[in-house]
This record gives C-alpha cells, sequence and structure tokens, in this order.
C-alpha cells in the first residue's frame, strides 16, 4: 500500500487544495452545483487533508456541531482505504474536542462505509443536490 498520511489542514493555507479535490469529486463527477458545494460552514470547520507524498489526494472537514461531511477522495486512490482514514481523523478530533456524537449526511450508495465506522441510518432517503442521501449518527462510547 501506499503511504497515506492524514494532517489537519487550514482553510486559508490549503484552500487551493482542498478545492481542487472537491471540484474534481463534487462538481466535476457528481454534478454537484458550485453554489451548492461551497457554504460559509468552510470558514468554521476543521479540515483534513490527505496525503501521498507530497500529493493531496482526499479531503473532509468537521463542523463545529459534529458533523463531518465532504469526504471526498480522487477516483485514482479510491479503494486504498483513504476515506477511512479520513474518516478516523475526524471522529478522533471531534471526540478531542468533546463531541460525543457525530453527524453526517451520507449519499445512500455509501451507508455501508460509514456503518463500518461505527455510525447508524437515523433518516429515510432524501434527494440532496440530485443525488440520495441520508443522516447518521455515530454516538462515542
Amino acid at each position: 500500500m501506499t503511504d497515506i498520511r492524514v494532517l489537519t489542514a487550514d482553510w486559508h493555507k490549503d484552500n487551493a487544495e482542498i478545492r481542487r479535490i472537491r471540484e474534481s469529486v463534487f462538481i466535476k463527477e457528481q454534478g454537484v452545483s458550485p453554489e451548492q458545494e461551497w457554504d460559509s460552514d468552510d470558514a468554521s470547520a476543521t479540515h483534513f487533508l490527505a496525503y501521498e507524498g507530497e500529493c493531496a489526494v482526499g479531503t473532509a472537514r468537521l463542523l463545529p456541531n459534529g458533523c463531518i461531511g465532504r469526504v471526498s477522495v480522487l477516483r485514482d486512490w479510491r479503494g486504498l482505504n483513504i476515506g477511512e482514514a479520513l474518516m478516523q481523523a475526524a471522529i478522533s478530533e471531534a471526540e478531542r474536542q468533546g463531541l460525543a456524537e457525530q453527524t453526517l449526511t451520507a449519499q445512500t450508495h455509501a451507508a455501508g462505509f460509514y456503518e463500518r465506522l461505527g455510525f447508524k441510518i437515523i433518516s429515510d432517503e432524501f434527494i440532496e443536490a440530485g443525488i440520495p442521501h441520508i443522516d447518521m449518527l455515530r454516538a462515542s462510547g
């Protein structure tokens, strides 16, 4: 396996890398509009970047309320457990911040991935950005 590491990112300093990954995955691949992808929550979120060597290949964010989102890995690096490494970093940071519950809005097809990390489905399926989603919750401990 490749040498993957996940670091806490700075929204301002690492903005170009975060935007490059999210634009590739959400806007170009999945057809999410830029207006839906970029929101004011980014400024207050804790961001994470996954690196292979010096190349950023994945990202995620944790909001102050414990919501994890924008988990994305560039196509060529999928299947290498990078998403799991990003999620573990976000969960660890949430717990470090004293957030005993973490939530996320998952694309329905990814529910199994999040269930393996301890999340449970807490909503019916709904459409967001033209894609089926569900809300999920993980309680620490």
